[in-house]
């Protein structure tokens, strides 16, 4: 158990839900912080990858000690506790963000939140929590998009940039490796944990909770590398091709946006969900680089927690 669970209310279980494009039964693991019967409204967190854990998103369950905001984590069809599909990796027909949508559906429904909550999105997690707003969906009131994605060329222009700006050899490294597809090397990973230190999490060592989230997508990458590819600097997958910009302006929760000074999702990644949402406010967090509620977890809870429970 992570300290940051320490002394609150946990309630834990499974929800089922039947796939026909599988024939079976595939179960969503969830974790509730504090009381969905407490009168305060509940937030909603998305983890990234897609196909990382929910672990390292464990710094919100604070948001129960400080604001009382009971907070629900899970994890994403595919990974950590959640039905592993291990059969399906590849099966770019399969893995659609429509799938992601109606597991989200169907776990406001069954906690029976869905007529109010607030909804936080990290990563892909903003990209599939942006994506889900755009349907309108009735109780969602507050919307939180930290370091997401509106239009996927963006960020592959970004990670481009950021890779000119390594030490030559390592760029040397990634070029070579991931050209020849030998991204298990370890010459390939010391070079892309370069990357990682810079413009992921700038902390050393890194927090458990973010090792065990790698871990788990290192044990079972079959969701990330279906949509995604194999890496941050080769995206290959049906993601390649996500681009929200026209839709962003069906938003209608009031949206706070966040990243970080050295982010991989630089400001103009960012700015589509700035220009196009209607009603929108945008942080920065300096010093900070893809997971600011890690780096600086007092400020982030802190402006977080306040547009959680006031607005602006």
């Amino acid at each position: 158990m992570s300290h940051f669970t320490d002394s609150i209310p946990t309630q834990e279980g499974d929800i089922e839900s039947f796939i026909p494009t599988l024939g079976k039964v595939c179960k969503t693991h969830y974790w509730v912080y504090g009381s969905l019967k407490s009168g305060v409204r509940p937030l909603v967190a998305l983890h990234g990858g897609p196909g990382f854990s929910h672990n390292y998103l464990l710094p919100l369950v604070n948001l129960t000690k400080l604001y009382r905001i009971p907070v629900i984590l899970y994890d994403q069809l595919g990974i950590g506790h959640s039905t592993a599909l291990p059969e399906t990796k590849g099966d770019v027909e399969f893995w659609t963000i429509q799938l992601f949508i109606d597991e989200l559906v169907h776990l406001l429904k069954t906690l029976k939140v869905e007529g109010d909550f607030d909804l936080f999105g990290h990563s892909w997690g903003g990209m599939l929590a942006s994506a889900f707003a755009t349907t309108q969906p009735k109780g969602l009131k507050k919307l939180i998009i930290c370091s997401g994605i509106a239009n996927m060329r963006d960020f592959m222009e970004v990670t481009r940039y950021l890779k000119t700006i390594l030490p030559l050899d390592v760029q040397g490294a990634i070029d070579k490796y991931d050209s020849e597809g030998f991204v298990e090397s370890s010459e390939y990973k010391a070079a892309a944990d370069e990357f990682y230190q810079r413009f992921v999490c700038r902390m050393n060592p890194w927090p458990a909770e973010l090792v065990e989230s790698f871990a788990a997508s290192e044990r079972d990458d079959t969701v990330y590398t279906t949509m995604f590819g194999r890496n941050e600097f080769t995206v290959i997958g049906p993601l390649k091709d996500f681009n929200i910009v026209d839709d962003l302006h069906k938003v209608k929760a009031t949206t706070l946006l966040t990243n970080g000074e050295f982010d991989e999702i630089r400001d103009n990644v960012m700015r589509p969900f700035f220009l196009h949402i209607p009603r929108v406010k945008w942080v920065q967090f300096p010093g900070c680089s893809h997971v600011p509620f890690l780096e600086d977890p007092d400020q982030y809870l802190d402006v977080i927690g306040r547009f959680l429970s006031e607005g602006y």
